[in-house]
This record gives C-alpha cells, sequence and structure tokens, in this order.
C-alpha cells in the first residue's frame, strides 16, 4: 500500500485563516461604550452591600431580564442604587427600549427615585 501526503488541506486551511483574519468582527460587548472616563457618573463601584439597595437593582435587573422583546444592549446595561436612587447607564437600541428599561426601574424604585442616563445606539449597518 502506498502512502502518499497532499498540501492541499493546509493549503486551504491557511487560505480560510487568512480570510476570516482579514474580515471586519465586531466584538459581542459593549463595554467601550459604557467607560465613563469622567468618573461623574454612578458606577457599579459606587453602590455598597446596602440591602435595600441590592434589593432594588436585583429586582430591577430580573424585569429588564424578564422582557424578552429587549435587545441583549437592553439586558445589559448598568443599574446602580445608591441610597435608594437608581442610575441607569449605558446603550440601548431604541427609543422605546430606553423607555422600557426606565419604566421597570420606576415601577421597582419611584418616579423621583430614578435617573435615566441611557443613550441610543443605533445598530450598525
Amino acid at each position: 500500500m502506498k502512502l502518499s501526503y497532499s498540501l492541499a488541506g493546509p493549503v486551504l486551511a491557511t487560505a480560510a485563516m487568512q480570510a476570516l483574519a482579514q474580515t471586519s468582527v465586531t466584538p459581542a460587548d459593549n463595554s467601550q461604550t459604557n467607560k465613563d472616563e469622567s468618573h461623574q457618573v454612578a458606577s457599579a463601584d459606587a453602590q455598597k452591600n446596602d440591602t435595600g439597595d441590592l434589593s432594588l437593582t436585583r429586582r430591577i435587573r430580573q424585569q429588564v431580564i424578564a422582557d424578552k422583546t429587549l435587545s441583549t444592549y437592553a439586558h445589559n446595561v448598568k443599574i446602580v442604587a445608591v441610597g435608594g436612587t437608581v442610575t441607569l447607564l449605558g446603550p440601548v437600541r431604541s427609543e422605546a427600549e430606553k423607555s422600557a428599561v426606565q419604566a421597570k426601574a420606576v415601577s421597582v424604585a419611584g418616579p423621583d427615585h430614578v435617573v435615566n442616563q441611557l443613550t441610543v445606539v443605533a445598530p450598525k449597518s
């Protein structure tokens, strides 16, 4: 029995890897969009282990995640409660999502205790 070795397999695999490397890949996370270099807004590290604040954050997050009509961006907004005041931060895909997330926070924390700093970022074309 004669064995032969072909270079076609490795050559094709290399070509496929080069083509993949040249395509523009959009990162799945929105970490850069969520960065606050000025430290002027509430951030997750501002939230302490106060039971009331943790409860507010947890209940709002549960409502946001339960709403399957919201985008991944909306599901991943920052929800920070400090002293009973909830701050919403991060990008969402539409004004409707911005309003929906705010409504969920208001239903838990009350209208005078929600600061909405969500921004609308249209999907990339």
